[in-house]
């Protein structure tokens, strides 16, 4: 790393220097041999062929007690110098390199140098879900009174395990995969009013520091008003950032998105990869990243620390959009879902309890049961079939003619513009023929969702993905019982919602569908943020932008 090194570097070198006591592992205190510069070791158990061999101190400080250090592909093993000969047995401790997210070497007194990673293993209570917990391991060159030559083998050591902790891009045709540069620059937009309000507390105590050893240095913006982090991103010359990080709920993505697709540039924009890190009350697009990169359902710190993990460790691929236009003529692009009725009237009707955290949506849906509401309109879609993608949506021979043209869906192929919504035609026309209308038109919810996660404990589509080219919709119908309801918002925590068999639990995969209220009734959202009530409809465009994944 140039320049100055960062607070917790500074704070080792200190130790180092002043020959203060090590963070080291429980051996015996030795003087620390000359390591075996350059040897290959034979394959090692576990851990595959050894690419770096030797013996070092395990600490900081002068007269730190010895181990030897094997470097293999996925792990570095430490074992006690002198135990375990010809390395027969296990190491007493391996570093999971899949769980490192950096390592710097810096000098230390007298003559000695030393090197350091730092990882995030999984581990976990008795009971409870496991989350990722912060371990750093330092380790002490002093082959002799050479400095210079002591330094450069701690920075080939560091530079050697930084090397190994890349992740591996999955094997996929086009640029489905990429991995953010090292060193990395990161712009933060973070709005500290979002959820509890401790969006800047949290960002400053836990993802920072994260951050700092990762290699990854940020520019932090905190948003003022409504819209701010829309307008940054769509006036704002990104160049200068590898990466736009959003520190908040759902909603200050959803400004980040649309600004970005309000640029002239959007294509080239829109290969920015976005992260999305939780500091919202909601926080659905982190909970299903988390779900997407294997771990289990949690919430809070340990949200947040597995969400910084993955920008940490900086695998990102594409997500898809859903471009969503109105009958007033509004057109927005969607990374996470759509609703009308008793999901959206919890979401917005709770946001007076917002200082509650996520505990709002259970006091909000407690309260929309007692009242529940039906709501009158139409539902079309296009199901998903065997072929994908966009193909233009066969024209409706008594569709109105304008000026020789028949009048288009929202988007144009103008160089800029944004992409057209092939699938559909304009709200004032019928659905094309081929579309599936719902027979049914008294709804308690109508809820189009493209990730996974409805919320941090509310595991809506367990079949979604990033780009799986798919809208999830769900609509319940009425004459439901308000035991079965909340029997059913019970069993989506668990994702078990469908095995329940509800009759008025329907659930369909789709590219595109249409609502059309009857009346100007009931709160509709959009990444939840509230819309007025009025004819929508929507279609999936594929991999139209890059996120952070971890997967």
């Amino acid at each position: 790393m140039n320049g100055a090194a960062p607070p917790a570097i500074a704070r080792r070198q200190q130790r180092a220097a002043a020959g203060g006591a090590p963070r080291c592992l429980p051996l015996r205190s030795a003087p620390a041999p000359p390591m075996a510069a350059g040897r290959r070791a034979p394959p090692e158990p576990g851990g595959g062929p050894v690419l770096l061999q030797g013996i070092f101190g395990a600490g900081p400080a002068p007269g730190a007690a010895a181990c030897s250090l094997s470097l293999t592909a996925r792990e570095l093993q430490v074992r006690r110098a002198g135990g375990c000969p010809g390395g027969s047995a296990g190491p007493d401790a391996a570093l999971r390199l899949a769980d490192c997210v950096g390592s710097t070497a810096f000098p230390a007194a007298p003559a000695a140098a030393c090197f350091s990673l730092v990882c995030y293993p999984l581990r976990g209570p008795r009971w409870g879900p496991p989350a990722r917990q912060r371990l750093e391991r330092t380790f002490r060159v002093s082959r002799g009174p050479d400095a210079e030559g002591n330094l450069r083998i701690a920075q080939a050591w560091s530079r050697r395990i930084r090397e190994l902790a890349v992740p591996a891009v999955p094997a996929q045709d086009g640029d489905s995969y990429g991995v953010l540069p090292r060193p990395c620059r990161a712009l933060v937009l973070l709005n500290p009013q979002s959820g509890s309000g401790r969006a800047l507390d949290d960002f400053q105590a836990v993802v920072q520091p994260m951050l700092a050893e990762a290699d990854i240095t940020t520019t932090v913006f905190v948003t003022e008003r409504p819209h701010h982090a829309h307008e940054k991103v769509r006036d704002e010359d990104l160049s200068q950032w590898d990466t736009l990080v959003v520190m908040s709920g759902d909603g200050l993505l959803f400004e980040v998105v649309n600004g970005l697709m309000e640029r002239p540039d959007w294509k080239e924009a829109m290969k920015k990869p976005l992260c999305i890190l939780p500091g919202g009350s909601g926080n659905a697009l982190a909970a299903s990243i988390n779900y997407y990169a294997g771990y289990e359902q949690v919430a809070k710190k340990k949200l947040l620390t597995n969400c910084t993990f993955i920008l940490c460790k900086g695998l990102y691929t594409q997500m898809d959009l859903v471009s969503l236009s109105t009958a007033s003529g509004k057109r927005f692009f969607s990374f996470l879902g759509f609703g009308w009725g008793f999901i959206s009237d919890v979401d917005i009707d709770s946001e007076k309890y917002r200082w509650l955290g996520s505990a709002r949506f259970t006091l909000g849906t407690l309260q929309c049961l007692a009242k529940l509401r039906v709501y009158q309109g139409r539902l079309s879609y296009l199901p998903m079939g065997p072929e994908q993608g966009s193909s233009p949506a066969p024209r409706d021979p008594h569709a109105p003619v304008t000026n020789g043209h028949i009048p288009q869906p929202a988007g144009t192929d103008a160089p800029g513009s944004p992409p057209p919504d092939s699938l559909l035609v304009p709200l004032g026309q019928p659905v094309p023929a081929h579309w599936t209308v719902v027979p049914e038109e008294e709804f308690v919810l109508v809820y189009a969702i493209y990730q996974s996660h409805l919320g941090t404990n509310l595991l809506m589509a367990p079949a979604a993905r990033l780009h799986d080219g798919c809208i999830h919709l769900f609509y319940m119908k009425a004459g439901i019982s308000r035991v079965t309801v909340l029997k059913l918002f019970l069993a989506i925590s668990r994702g078990t919602h469908l095995d329940l068999n509800c009759p008025h639990l329907c659930y369909v995969p789709v590219r595109a569908f249409r609502l059309e209220p009857r009346v100007a009734a009931g709160i509709m959202t959009v990444d939840g943020e509230a819309l007025a009530c009025e004819p929508v409809q929507g279609q999936v465009h594929g991999r139209l932008c890059r996120v952070v994944s971890g997967s």
